[in-house]
């Protein structure tokens, strides 16, 4: 059992671990990440760390459903518009390129081949439903709601921090993230509208 926070400083310490551990596994991955640099950036120290989340591994874990949250929370779903959706996702990605790095090392040093998550984490339940429901009002082409749903993620990640041609930044000007998300949204309505719509 991982302790609780009794006091506001203790919660001020345990964002603390979090905000720098965040960046350490983003930037190192699991295996690379190094509890000393965690624990001197949070000006905190290793039993604290442990008394909090248990492990390395635990305190990746946390980390890393918390960004999965975070995405669900400031990107949420609407079926009946998947390429806004996938618009939202790319400008989440240029205000916390940490998210995919996160989700990168996941895949690389633990889930190499199907869901990122294991199957009790996926929280993936509503917008599978979003997309079933867009489909079943005619909005969204027939096919796997699960697949709808990674394709347009997929095309949302075109210029992310996983992207093996170019990583688009925040700090580029508006005109270049403008003519991306025009883009992006016309592909996904292709991609996505019903066959009858041609």
């Amino acid at each position: 059992m991982h302790e609780t926070p009794s006091t506001a400083r203790g919660a001020a310490t345990k964002q603390r671990i979090v905000e720098v551990a965040t960046q350490e596994f983003a930037d190192h991955g699991i295996a690379g990440a190094r509890i000393e640099r965690i624990v001197t950036g949070a000006r905190t120290n290793k039993a604290q760390l442990y008394g909090y989340f248990g492990s390395k591994d635990g305190l990746f874990d946390a980390i890393f459903r918390g960004s999965l949250e975070r995405i669900m929370n400031t990107a949420p779903i609407d079926g009946g518009d998947l390429a806004d959706w996938a618009v939202r996702l790319y400008d989440e990605y240029l205000r916390r390129p940490d998210l995919i790095r996160l989700a990168t090392w996941a895949r690389l040093e633990r889930r190499p081949t199907g869901h990122l998550v294991a199957d009790a984490d996926r929280m993936d339940d509503a917008k599978l439903r979003a997309v079933a429901e867009a489909q079943a009002a005619g909005l969204v082409r027939a096919g796997d709601p699960f697949d709808i749903m990674a394709m347009t993620i997929a095309m949302s990640m075109a210029w992310s921090p996983v992207s093996n041609v170019y990583a688009a930044s925040s700090e580029e000007p508006e005109a270049a993230h403008e003519q991306r998300r025009a883009l992006l949204r016309d592909s996904v309505r292709r991609a996505v509208r019903p066959e009858a719509a041609g």
